[in-house]
């Protein structure tokens, strides 16, 4: 942990300089955070937290797969977002903010408290926007004996800068690579750079984490998991991501190709549908051709399904629905 509070401390010393005209992602909106001025993510100097729970509905190396009451994931779902899809299952907190403005000690608090609770790792979900004040709670929490291991799950829109300065400090990536085309990540998500962008994101990930190392408790404690959506009418970009990331990276990495998408929120009218089995099963086979050795799928996901879809507004945003 003395290596690991040393990094901290360097990634601070090295990033804290840039709150202040905000460049911390590819947004680059040069705001000044540490006045309270706003950019895109809609976040100043402080983090806000819409949840933090014991979560059951990530892959099974991160979550478990008892179920409650088992231990789960320690997952804190950071509000607000700096890319904001437009048929985002998460718009209460990455378009309407919901959530609330914690200090770095608060953060640092749930951090323990999750871990206190048995969490298997803490998982942090849309991180990006607010490395800063991770990074402050980080140095409070492993000062205070935070030991499990830390989940980065982003949208893979990021500053490989920022990335670097986490090589050590973050055991798992979970990023997403949403697109391979311009089109679509223009259309979708207003960033038609992403794929150059995240790209080079995931470069610097795999090389910080390229093994993917799973306990006998079937938990993983190192490595790298790429998620990626399909989209209804996309299998084509689909595929274009999956041979990326074979033939740049590696089919040894952990792949969770999901069917969960629902149409919901703005989503416009060329994706105002479920996804297709077939158009999966494209997918699918494709990934199964290109050898993907820790390959995650999602066959039964079609129909829409409401534990698919959090609420942010209850106490208990999803609804756990067993295998």
């Amino acid at each position: 942990m003395k290596r690991k509070s040393a990094l901290i401390e360097t990634a601070l010393e090295s990033l804290a300089s840039r709150e202040k005209r905000c460049d911390l992602c590819p947004r680059d909106c040069r705001v000044d955070r540490t006045r309270s001025e706003i950019g895109f993510c809609g976040i100043a100097d402080r983090a806000g937290v819409a949840r933090s729970l014991l979560h059951y509905g990530e892959e099974p190396l991160i979550s478990g797969s008892s179920g409650p009451p088992g231990p789960g994931s320690g997952t804190i779902f950071f509000t607000g977002c700096n890319l904001r899809c437009l048929f985002c299952q998460n718009f209460q907190i990455s378009w309407g903010r919901h959530g609330e403005p914690v200090s770095d000690a608060q953060l640092a608090d749930l951090m323990i408290g999750l871990q206190d609770q048995g969490a298997l790792n803490i998982n942090l979900v849309s991180p990006t926007h607010v490395v800063l004040p991770i990074l402050r709670a980080l140095r409070m929490a492993v000062g205070r004996g935070l030991t499990v291991p830390v989940v980065w799950n982003s949208n893979g829109f990021e500053s490989v800068g920022v990335i670097e300065r986490l090589a050590g400090i973050v055991d798992i990536y979970l990023p997403d690579l949403k697109y391979h085309s311009p089109i679509p990540a223009e259309r979708f998500s207003g960033a038609k750079d992403y794929f150059e962008q995240a790209s080079q994101v995931l470069g610097e990930m795999y090389v910080q984490q390229p093994d993917l190392e799973v306990g006998v408790n079937g938990i993983a404690s190192r490595g790298l998991i790429v998620r990626h959506l399909v989209l209804p009418g996309q299998a084509e970009d689909s595929i274009a991501v999956l041979e990326w990331l074979a033939r740049t990276l590696s089919p040894s990495i952990g792949l969770s190709l999901m069917s969960q998408y629902q149409p919901c929120f703005r989503a416009p009218e060329t994706i105002r549908r479920v996804l297709r089995v077939d158009e999966y099963g494209a997918v699918l086979n494709r990934a199964l051709e290109l050898g993907f050795e820790n390959l995650f799928a999602q066959p039964e996901a079609f129909a829409p399904d409401e534990h698919l879809m959090p609420d942010f507004g209850r106490e208990s945003p999803f609804r756990w629905k067993p295998d």
